[in-house]
């Protein structure tokens, strides 16, 4: 067997030697017996370990089986114990042939958990036993049975990949090599939770395709042969879990675009993006390839949403998605733009010689070519894809592009960029990331024109000059390289001589200076190139008005009067404004609002409540008048008289005097509790005598009618004195502690229920 046809290439290049021979001899007839094993035809020879037993965490799944390419010989595998590492394998194997009714038996001891090229005939039955460890007391054992005219199998299949995409699962099945009877296998799949399986057949070579699947759910799958003459066993494939279909894409959330200070002409790409479906894939990948089309297209995986590119100033597409076992997400692109505004490319380190529409050189400076040696050159005009060459250069500083397949058009601006690439020999691009930096770039023209439309002016008009403004010539209109712009001017109506500026391209306004008064200008705006001058604007028409000669005494006078109207009012302003006041609004005290009629008012409120509460039996008799305690009777004449004088401090000030005075004199002659309460009807105070042009006349009646308890003010004089005694004052009876009325009428009565 193999055995054999090893020893005996061996002994074959020996053949010469007879010592040899003889030994190859030996080592053949031991390697026979050690593959064959040992037979018996009494079975009771060999142990039948009746110590061994089944065990889930022994030895298991044994199975015995043939194939197609090695008819006649059996093949046994089986899965090792977990209880132990140092493994030793018995299997014994009992062939019954039925038509003789004689047993023959057979004994391997083994390390591997497999057999091959076990001999087996027709009609037979066998019986398979292996024994794990059989002489230790931890032995276990499993056990096959099975008839030699089935053990003829096909499968499981030695590989499968799965690929989901639109709600399809593409299935691509590779067979072993001895499974070549295979003609169709079926393919059975459902749904994690799903307990039936769908069953779908396939020809072996054609493609495979299960359709109409959920894009959200997971699936298993299984794939075994359909059994023929050729394959009489077809067991299922182990059972695949196929995830479910990612159908959305990535969503950008940062760019960042940042010089590398160490590496010039190569900036950091930083990106990081949002999968909302993280948890059905594995990874991520990034695609990147060069907007100019050259090869190749690099990809990069990641495992987390982010990553850092190294890249030249060229332009570039960025391709993201995730992916796991079975499907990929639609990407998101992105494009990185290419650098324009470069302080380096400035410094007019790349010039360009044109020689006709398809030829061009490239200069650059000489020592580039002391550490370069390999180039790529990428040139276009505005709003088109680049075109690009890659080269090897090492002798001379500069490179020309001849019969270039898009010939250059005339009026139209082309930019061409230089690459340095740190490649010996080939010079093609190898990888994308951190491949390349950017030396220089410029601009030219094949052919220049003149600028086929002006910008457009406004301006601002002083007393001798404007400021015009403008905005720049569109760049598709300038048709060259923009070397200003000229301002034309002159007056209008007139056939005087026009006056042209010429100022920088970069500019965007100009003020004209020293203009006439009372003139009427005119002004138009145009650029320039190096093929000439272009249209001019539309005209802008302003004028100069006429202003008188300035008088400088005039000015002087002006801010003379001014400063010194703004003394007089620092000086005499308060005065004026506090002498108004006094006139406009008097200063006159609002009775209602001083505390002395408040404290009377709220102490007449709360005696008034609790008089009110001591009425309990008492009869109501709207008639009745009681008067509780009886004084002298005090003389009109000592009631306060009425302060007339014009000052209006001095009265505030008796005011205040005989209110504290009036106050101290009752506090001390009113028993506590009693109220002070008149129920005289009121009185036309207009009418009487004691009438009053104040409109503020509560205070007035307060002060004539309230008793005095001391001697009057002596400060009031004679004259007002004697301005009323002729009058007929009546008397007050500021004895009394308090008047009590009573009264049986309901409205009065619901208006004191109101009240409390």
């Amino acid at each position: 067997m193999v055995g054999c046809e090893l020893l005996n290439s061996k002994c074959s290049s020996y053949s010469s030697n007879l010592h040899f021979f003889i030994l190859c001899l030996i080592l053949a007839y031991h390697t026979i017996l050690t593959l064959n094993g040992e037979k018996s035809r009494d079975c009771s020879v060999f142990p039948n370990y009746q110590h061994c037993i089944n065990h889930p965490a022994g030895v298991q799944d044994l199975d015995c089986f043939s194939r197609n390419d090695n008819v006649g010989y059996m093949r046994c595998v089986w899965k090792p114990g977990k209880h132990t590492s140092n493994k030793k394998y018995t299997l014994i194997i009992e062939t019954y042939y039925i038509s003789k009714n004689t047993t023959f038996c057979e004994r391997y001891n083994l390390t591997e958990p497999s057999i091959t090229n076990i001999g087996i005939y027709s009609k037979r039955v066998i019986t398979a036993k292996i024994f794990e460890n059989s002489e230790s007391t931890n032995c276990t054992k499993a056990v096959f049975r099975g008839s030699t005219n089935s053990l003829l199998r096909c499968g499981p299949p030695q590989s499968v990949t799965f690929r989901r995409h639109s709600g399809n699962l593409d299935i691509n099945v590779i067979w072993q090599p001895e499974d070549r009877k295979v003609k169709d296998y079926i393919v059975r799949y459902k749904t994690l939770n799903s307990r039936s399986w769908n069953e779908v057949q396939f020809q072996k070579g054609s493609g495979c395709v299960v359709q109409n699947l959920n894009s959200s759910l997971a699936y298993n799958v299984q794939i075994n042969c359909v059994t023929n003459t050729k394959c009489l066993q077809c067991p299922p494939s182990e059972t695949y879990t196929i995830p479910s279909e990612l159908i959305m894409q990535p969503e950008i959330k940062k760019c960042q675009d940042n010089d590398v200070a160490e590496m010039e002409g190569k900036r950091r790409i930083f990106l990081t993006w949002k999968f909302y479906a993280e948890e059905q894939n594995n990874s991520y990948y990034v695609d990147i390839e060069k907007a100019s089309g050259e090869g190749p297209r690099e990809r990069m995986n990641t495992p987390k949403p982010e990553i850092t590119l190294i890249l030249s100033y060229s332009a570039f597409y960025v391709h993201i998605g995730a992916f796991n076992n079975v499907s990929t997400s639609p990407a998101v692109s992105k494009i990185i733009t290419e650098r324009k505004d470069v302080p380096s490319f400035r410094d007019r380190r790349l010039n360009v010689t044109v020689h006709n529409n398809t030829a061009f050189t490239v200069y650059w400076e000489d020592d580039l070519i002391k550490t370069y040696t390999c180039y790529c050159l990428e040139w276009k005009k505005r709003g088109q894809k680049a075109k690009y060459k890659s080269f090897y250069e090492n002798e001379k500083n500069n490179w020309t592009i001849s019969n270039s397949a898009e010939r250059l058009e005339p009026y139209e601006r082309y930019t061409v960029t230089l690459h340095t690439r740190p490649y010996k020999s080939t010079c093609g691009l190898k990888r994308v990331n951190d491949s390349e930096s950017t030396y220089g770039s410029t601009q030219f023209y094949f052919i220049e024109g003149t600028p086929l439309s002006a910008p457009n002016i406004s301006g601002n008009v002083t007393l001798n000059s404007v400021m015009l403004q403008w905005l720049p010539i569109p760049e598709e209109d300038i048709r060259g390289f923009l070397l200003g712009y000229t301002i034309h001017y002159m007056e209008s109506l007139s056939s005087g001589t026009e006056t042209n500026i010429t100022v920088d391209p970069e500019l965007n306004h100009y003020q004209l200076e020293d203009l006439k008064s009372g003139t009427a200008y005119e002004v138009q705006v145009s650029g320039f190139t190096q093929a000439g001058a272009g249209v001019r604007s539309t005209s802008y028409h302003f004028s100069i008005n006429h202003q008188e000669p300035f008088d400088l005494s005039l000015k002087l006078r002006g801010i003379i009067t001014t400063f010194a109207v703004v003394i007089t009012v620092l000086i005499f302003g308060p005065a004026i404004i506090k002498r108004t006041k006094i006139i406009v609004w008097p200063s006159i005290p609002n009775p209602g609002k001083s505390n002395a009629m408040q404290k009377i008012e709220g102490t007449c409120e709360l005696e008034l409540l609790e008089s009110i509460n001591t009425l309990k039996v008492e009869e109501w008799d709207t008639n009745s008048l009681q008067i509780v305690e009886k004084e002298a009777v005090i003389s009109a004449n000592m009631l306060p008289l009425l302060d007339t004088s014009e000052d209006r401090g001095d009265s505030a000030q008796m005011t205040s005097n005989w209110i504290q005075r009036d106050t101290e004199d009752v506090t001390g002659g009113i028993p506590p509790g009693a109220i002070t309460c008149s129920n005289t009807p009121q009185t036309d105070l207009h009418g009487s005598p004691f009438a009053f042009s104040s409109e503020y006349t509560t205070m007035e009646i307060f002060n004539r009618l309230m008793p005095q308890g001391i001697p009057g003010n002596t400060d009031v004089n004679q004259a007002e004195e004697s301005e009323f005694e002729g009058t007929d004052w009546t008397v007050v009876k500021p004895g009394m502690d308090y008047i009590r009325q009573f009264s049986t009428s309901p409205t009065l009565d619901s208006e004191l229920s109101s009240f409390l």
